[in-house]
């Protein structure tokens, strides 16, 4: 009897790392993640390009942000081409 209470405590405690390990992964894909991401690298590279005195810093920040932002759109696109391809 014991040993079936183990064997159930071991598998609640993996079905809570699996749900924890899906609520990562939700937040690894998620647009709040990338969207905190791509304005926090905007106001860094705003104020590193401020320092160093670039002509007109707020409209160039705006590119590295929007790469990021794009690239993450399209690695989606590129990772589910490439998973299919593993088949």
């Amino acid at each position: 009897m014991r040993d079936i209470k183990k064997l159930e405590q071991e598998i609640e405690n993996i079905k809570e790392r699996n749900r924890r390990v899906e609520r990562d992964k939700d937040w690894e894909t998620s647009w709040t993640r990338r969207t905190s991401i791509a304005i926090t690298t905007y106001i860094l590279i705003a104020i590193f390009l401020v320092i160093v005195k670039v002509e007109k810093p707020l409209l160039a920040a705006i590119i590295p942000s929007v790469a990021y932002l794009i690239s993450t759109a399209t690695l989606g696109v590129l990772k589910n081409w490439w998973l299919k391809r593993l088949r």
